[in-house]
């Protein structure tokens, strides 16, 4: 790993605990162990080195968050799967998220402060929840829920859930606390598949 890389690295870590403004140069210097030449050498400024960290993220979060969905044929199943990276193997990497899910800190740390930079943050959020809106209807469509179910109202509960769940283990740290938060929504969904034949005579 180069000395970019190291910074970038080190510093997803301080934005995801610390945030923009909560981070410092000097705490980027000493996590990365360089000197103010060798930041200013690869970014411009705190806020050039921003969006680098910022690419690096989006790219971690595809990389875990997607992956193994190729694999997946019915839509609503791949969201599923998508909870379930989310949980495993995305926010329980405490190493390279120590505060949780960095795009969650810096989204609600930026909103007032930095606009310009929340936005960036924002547009990646408006792509997931279209993303997840998708594949639910999809889903409707192929039978998989129910032809009452409000897939924009059942996103925007599944994207809330997400970011409490990751709010919820930056603070706790409890991966019981955050297996149960992400597993109630997976059960959530499953409770809007069309009713079986024996579970209508149950009821």
């Amino acid at each position: 790993m180069d000395l970019k890389e190291k910074i970038i690295r080190e510093t997803l870590k301080l934005f995801s605990l610390k945030g923009f403004l909560g981070t410092s140069t000097h705490d980027i210097l000493e996590a990365a162990h360089t000197s103010k030449g060798g930041l200013y050498n690869h970014f411009k400024s705190k806020e050039d080195l921003f969006f680098f960290v910022l690419s690096e993220a989006r790219k971690i979060w595809r990389e875990r968050n997607l992956a193994d969905l190729d694999q997946i044929e019915k839509p609503v199943e791949k969201v599923k799967k998508l909870l379930e990276n989310y949980k495993d193997r995305y926010l329980k990497d405490t190493k390279t998220f120590p505060g949780g899910c960095v795009f969650v800190t810096l989204s609600v740390e930026l909103d007032d402060q930095r606009p310009h930079l929340s936005r960036e943050i924002n547009e990646g959020f408006v792509r997931l929840k279209a993303m997840i809106k998708e594949l639910f209807d999809q889903g409707k469509r192929s039978g998989e829920l129910r032809g009452d179910v409000d897939t924009a109202a059942v996103t925007e509960m599944v994207f809330a859930g997400m970011l409490g769940a990751s709010v919820n283990f930056g603070m706790q740290k409890s991966s019981a606390s955050l297996d149960q938060s992400v597993n109630s929504l997976i059960k959530y969904i499953e409770g809007l598949a069309p009713l079986t034949g024996s579970t209508r005579k149950q009821t």
